[in-house]
């Protein structure tokens, strides 16, 4: 038992597919870069869990069941890599305040950034969600994100504010549970003489809200109303984590936590 363990915590999806392509992803690649730990997983979202352990007898812990496991088992060191995208509710409330219940109980514990922090976070998300536009002028590229009532949900406007900067205008960001919405994107577009849409998840996993709240074919989904408005549109159901780039940035946030301890 390998007294040095990597916690990949993420929010977790009930899509085994995409869960293997994106999660599944990430923590092989923390596994290949660090062979001297053991890399272990947790979800934040006890929804999901519960599904999972309901529908196909599957067990993962969330943060405080994995903690515990981690003590019992001897670990003396923990790195604990959110996948999330910010440092939303999710990693405030079920990661940093776990955390601090078992400050005491580790030699050393501490907790890697998650996706968007620093400027070279959003750099490398830019570089990497536009390296792969071929679409031509008369299309708008749309990413729908999660958001969040935290502040960090101003991630969303300074990615915007930093696509226009670069000059990549058709690129247009939205949430759906927060801001900006669906209506402060269609208006943003609606500026523009576009006139296909081209619609993909500005999340790690392309989950139950990029399957059904984007690209569902209800007529509240962002693909629907994106259609009544007269749209051709086009979904590109992909999680974030799903490209390398995505991938390598949990990579370095890491690798730095550690660099950090020593």
């Amino acid at each position: 038992m390998n007294d040095k363990v990597i916690l990949v915590v993420s929010f977790g999806t009930s899509y085994n597919n995409n869960r293997a392509l994106t999660i599944g992803a990430i923590e092989k690649d923390i596994r290949d870069k660090f062979p001297d730990y053991d890399v272990r997983r947790a979800f934040t979202s006890q929804m999901v869990i519960n599904i999972l352990k309901k529908r196909d007898d599957l067990s993962i812990d969330n943060v405080k069941q994995a903690l515990e496991r981690a003590v019992n088992d001897g670990v003396k060191t923990v790195i604990i890599q959110p996948t999330h995208v910010m440092d939303g509710t999710e990693y405030n409330f079920k990661i940093k305040d776990e955390v601090e219940n078992f400050k005491d109980k580790f030699e050393n514990i501490t907790i890697a950034d998650p996706l968007l922090i620093a400027d070279d976070d959003f750099e490398d998300l830019i570089s990497s969600i536009t390296s792969k536009n071929d679409c031509d002028d008369d299309t708008a590229i749309v990413f729908m994100g999660h958001g969040s009532p935290a502040e960090s949900n101003r991630v969303y406007t300074k990615l915007q504010e930093m696509l226009q900067e670069k000059d990549f205008n058709n690129y247009y960001i939205g949430t759906v549970e927060a801001k900006p919405d669906f209506g402060d994107v269609l208006a943003m577009i609606k500026q523009g003489d576009y006139k296909k849409i081209l619609l993909k998840p500005l999340m790690v996993v392309a989950g139950d809200h990029a399957q059904n709240d984007m690209a569902g074919d209800e007529e509240d989904s962002w693909k629907s109303m994106f259609k009544v408005e007269g749209y051709g549109v086009e979904c590109v159901v992909e999680g974030l984590a799903q490209s390398q780039d995505i991938r390598d940035v949990y990579i370095k946030h890491a690798q730095k936590a550690i660099d950090d301890l020593n």
